[in-house]
C-alpha cells in the first residue's frame, strides 16, 4: 500500500502542468479530458470537456495525479506542502525561483540545523512546496 497526491486545480491543471513541465522536469504520463469520458449525468456532465479530468505526472522519482475539480472551482491547498528534493544549491535556487514566480516566497533559502540549504514557497496555483537538499 502507498499514498499518491492527487492535486485539484479547480480548472488550471492544464496551466499548472505545463508551468511544472517547464522548470521542474514534469513528465506527463498520462492525461485525460472531461470530453473523453463516456456520456453521463454525473457532476461532470455539464463541466467543459477541455479541462482535465484525469492526469497523472512525473516530477523526479515521484508520481502525482492532478485534475481540474468539476465539483469545486475554489480549490485552496491548506494544511499540507509537497517537499522537493534537490542536489545542490543552484538547483535549489533554480527551483525556488521559478515557484515563487507570480506566487509567495514564504521561507527563503538558507542553511538550516536540518538541512544545508532548505526554503518555502507558494506556487501561483496555491500550491505549497517545499525546497530542500537533504542533510548528508
Amino acid at each position: 500500500m502507498y499514498t499518491q497526491p492527487y492535486l485539484f486545480f479547480g480548472g488550471r491543471c492544464e496551466e499548472a502542468i505545463q508551468y511544472y513541465q517547464k522548470h521542474l522536469g514534469a513528465k506527463v504520463n498520462m492525461q485525460m479530458r472531461y470530453k473523453e469520458a463516456p456520456p453521463g449525468d454525473g457532476p461532470a456532465a455539464n463541466y467543459d470537456g477541455e479541462k482535465i479530468m484525469y492526469s497523472n505526472i512525473t516530477i523526479g522519482d515521484s508520481v502525482l495525479m492532478a485534475s481540474d475539480d468539476c465539483v469545486n472551482s475554489d480549490t485552496k491547498f491548506q494544511g499540507f506542502s509537497l517537499s522537493l528534493s534537490v542536489s545542490d544549491t543552484a538547483e535549489a535556487d533554480r527551483v525556488y525561483a521559478a515557484l515563487a514566480d507570480g506566487g509567495k516566497a514564504c521561507v527563503p533559502l538558507s542553511k538550516t540545523f536540518f538541512s544545508p540549504y532548505f526554503g518555502m514557497v507558494v506556487d501561483r496555483f496555491g500550491m505549497s512546496w517545499m525546497v530542500i537538499i537533504p542533510q548528508q
